[in-house]
């Protein structure tokens, strides 16, 4: 220490008078204890400026010679990388004690040089400065990750997987896609991936899982705009994040809008109503306008007063307005020629309050408890008029709905050793609603009681990791006219084999239960058309859905390249069902059929960095198969989506392409949305990027959706779309500043909302 000391000292007095000193201490998280020989690196502009090893106690000291800001990065084989983005103002820093943590808490499989490690059977990427440097935010960064299953889609501003909507986490806090399209592409520091649900997350309808951590930081804030327009149609989107962190305290703040205001929306329907002794032909062509502005808020303030514990409270509001009409004319083969007008109504209050509290006994046992309290207000109103010409038929819902609940969770994981895991949970969601149909007076009170209790297991033997995890979901409904008990089991089995640095595979297979939501089984019979009733069904059965899955994968220097290949069977899938119920009337209800089954493979490619140019390939080959009491129907189907880019300095040109697949639900075909950009971004400077696009190239009918219905009663061909998406051209800027640092190193898994509803709607 005396030695460190005396060279310290020297080398201030001779310093050029205008240098500055860095000094710090680094130690470990679990036991304060300070850390020798952790490499420590000063960057500037990405590039390593000097690196020397820290001192017995763990002493660390640099001396700064230029005006730029600077990173210093702590990297050790037994702990996890930490980053430190300093402001340089001239004048000496004491950075204090900088804690590391062990890096076995991840168990992570880090392979040297590759694109792709294994985190617990889960694929676990560090986006590449390739990636980052041709990416603007979270959205178009994902659009680069060979993450097979997952699709980006920037127009939209999504992600989906395997069609649905995965559990997000970021720095393991549930999050919302508005959350994520508050991130920028190089605040991400990496990425854990999985096709599969964790048994956590099970039973509340997600499609994989994707947890994204940040760059670690200390005390400051960050600002983040982003927002994006149409020249040619009524379109507009944006996002605003403020964050900052002092001491043990830090605030968060966010807005996201986005506004649609289109009239040339069409609906082409060709269909038949068939009964026994009746049938009626209908050729139905409508133009159906829509208006709708949404409004995402959050204020969120964390207090963590030590290392091993944190308080939380979020506050997030959600008001939406949305209107619509459609006017219609149709040839019927009963009534003759006649004319309509629909108009919907629905406006929207959803806030919600999460109060949240951790504590990590040590780096082995750490507890999470949660409650959140959640009010939605929602104003429904529809009404459908049809002329005849010598008379009117009006056909009017107007609903007040008023939900409130409560979800509480508590969850505990205790860590074996460096192999072996094991946690449970216990959730619970109470709602309590009272619908009140203006046209008819009527208000009904619904009650909801969800529990579910679950445990998994983890294990790696060698360069294999499985696990084993059960759940038991217990379903409590009941409105005035009748009560629903559900218990059912949820399980999966989950093994990943890390075959060598170039191979790895993985596979699972899941049990999931498809619980009927209270809406679907609420009875409240309304009349749509002149010929056609509507209503929920209280008979409706439980779906139950198993699915497995294997996948391999390579991977060499800038190639990867992954295969899918998976059966999904379904008995007694839902369908929307049509039924003659006499006097000229059918009777449209959720019902379960046989069987539903869906197969195939998936093949994903990525190329990177190759003289600037970049691809990221997924095609995907799938075989549907449906069966009903008397019928039966398949599909073969292809789909494909890709995204190339290239880069030189500032500037960034990327295509995606979105190539549809179809798609069989019972005796439903359909159409996946079209799409396909052409951008173009420019990097003014380290704070703002500005970019054009064009979109939807050369679609007459902008976005499209036909859908086919192969049903016995009510066979139809409905074409629609959107024709003031076509050959769209949109601009977009962002802005991002930094004043100090951002701290971004708070842990959270708990849900934090509820957005269901009990409302019954046509």
């Amino acid at each position: 220490m005396k030695k460190f000391l005396i060279l310290f000292v020297f080398l201030s007095f001779f310093v050029n008078l205008n240098a500055i000193i860095v000094t710090g201490k680094i130690f470990s998280i679990s036991n304060s204890k300070g850390l020798s020989n952790v490499q420590c690196d000063l960057l500037c502009n990405d590039n390593i400026i000097s690196s020397i090893k820290t001192g017995t106690k763990g002493e660390f000291s640099f001396i700064i010679n230029f005006k730029d800001n600077f990173v210093l990065k702590f990297s050790s084989n037994e702990y996890n990388t930490s980053e430190i983005y300093i402001e340089n103002k001239s004048k000496n820093i004491n950075l204090g004690k900088i804690y590391l943590s062990k890096s076995h808490n991840l168990n992570e499989i880090i392979i040297n040089g590759n694109l792709i490690h294994l985190s617990n059977g889960n694929i676990l990427i560090y986006p590449s400065k390739s990636d980052i440097n041709t990416s603007t935010n979270a959205i178009s960064l994902f659009q680069k990750l060979p993450l097979a299953g997952l699709e980006s889609n920037p127009v939209r501003q999504t992600l989906t997987v395997d069609a649905g909507s995965p559990m997000i986490l970021i720095n393991g806090i549930p999050s919302t896609m508005e959350d994520l399209q508050g991130l920028l592409a190089k605040d991400i520091k990496k990425i854990e991936f999985s096709r599969v649900t964790p048994a956590r997350y099970a039973d509340q309808g997600y499609s994989g899982f994707l947890n994204i951590t940040l760059k670690e930081r200390t005390d400051g804030g960050t600002v983040y705009l982003w927002g994006r327009s149409a020249l040619n149609t009524a379109f507009m989107d944006g996002n605003f994040n403020f964050s900052y962190h002092q001491g043990p305290s830090q605030i968060t703040i966010g807005y996201s809008p986005s506004w649609r205001n289109y009239h040339d929306v069409f609906d082409n329907t060709w269909e038949s109503l068939i009964a026994p002794d009746f049938k009626v032909e209908l050729d139905d062509h409508d133009n159906n306008p829509f208006n709708y502005h949404y409004h995402n808020l959050l204020f969120k303030y964390d207090f963590f007063p030590n290392t091993r514990t944190l308080f939380s409270a979020t506050l997030r509001a959600r008001p939406n307005f949305n209107n619509s009409k459609s006017y219609g004319d149709v040839i019927d083969s009963e009534l003759g020629e006649y004319s309509y007008i629909n108009k919907t109504k629905n406006d929207g209050f959803n806030p919600s309050l999460d109060l949240f509290f951790r504590h990590d006994f040590n780096d082995n046992n750490s507890l999470e408890i949660e409650e959140v309290g959640t009010i939605n207000h929602s104003k429904y109103r529809y009404n459908s008029i049809y002329d005849f010409g010598n008379y009117n038929e009006d056909y009017t819902m107007d609903a007040n709905s008023n939900r409130s609940s409560l979800i509480s969770e508590i969850s505990y994981v205790h860590n074996f050793n460096d192999k072996s895991s094991l946690s449970t949970g216990y959730q619970n969601t109470y709602s309590y609603s009272k619908n009140k149909y203006l046209s008819s007076d009527y208000t009904p009170i619904l009650k909801e009681n969800n529990n579910y209790v679950y445990a998994k297991y983890g294990q790696t033997i060698g360069k294999v990791y499985f696990s084993l995890s059960t759940g038991v979901k217990l379903f409590w409904i009941e409105n005035d006219l009748n009560k629903r008990h559900f218990i059912k089991n949820l399980s999966s089995f989950y093994i990943s084999w890390n075959i060598s640095k170039f191979w790895n595979i993985t596979g699972n297979f899941s049990y999931n239960p498809g619980i009927p939501s209270l809406t679907s089984l609420t009875e409240y019979p309304q009349q749509k058309t002149p010929y056609l009733i509507i209503n929920g069904n209280p008979d409706l059965k439980v779906s139950e859905t198993m699915r497995y899955q294997i996948m391999p994968s390579f991977q060499y220097k800038k190639f990867y390249t992954s295969l899918l290949i998976y059966y999904q069977s379904i008995n007694k899938q839902v369908i929307n069902e049509t039924y003659y119920i006499g006097d000229g009337l059918f009777l449209q209800q959720n019902n379960n059929i046989i069987k539903g089954v869906n197969t195939g493979g998936e093949v994903n490619f990525k190329i990177n960095n190759v003289y600037g140019f970049g691809a990221n390939v997924s095609l995907t080959f799938q075989y549907f198969s449906s069966k009903g009491l008397n019928w039966r129907h398949h599909l073969n189907a292809f789909k494909a989506n890709f995204t190339l880019w290239w880069n030189k300095g500032p500037l960034i040109i990327s295509y995606w392409r979105k190539i549809p697949g179809k798609y069989l639900i019972g005796f439903y075909e359909g159409k996946e949305e079209n799409g396909n950009i052409i951008s173009i971004e420019y990097k003014l400077n380290k704070h703002l990027t500005i970019g054009g696009g064009w979109w939807y190239i050369f679609e007459k009918k902008g976005t499209q959706y036909p859908l086919w219905s192969f049903s016995e009663v009510n066979p139809y061909y409905r074409e629609r779309y959107i024709k003031n998406n076509k050959n769209m051209v949109v601009l977009s800027i962002s802005f991002n500043t930094n004043f100090g640092t951002n701290y971004n190193s708070i842990k959270r898994t708990l849900n934090n909302s509820d957005i269901d509803s009990s409302l019954f709607k046509m």
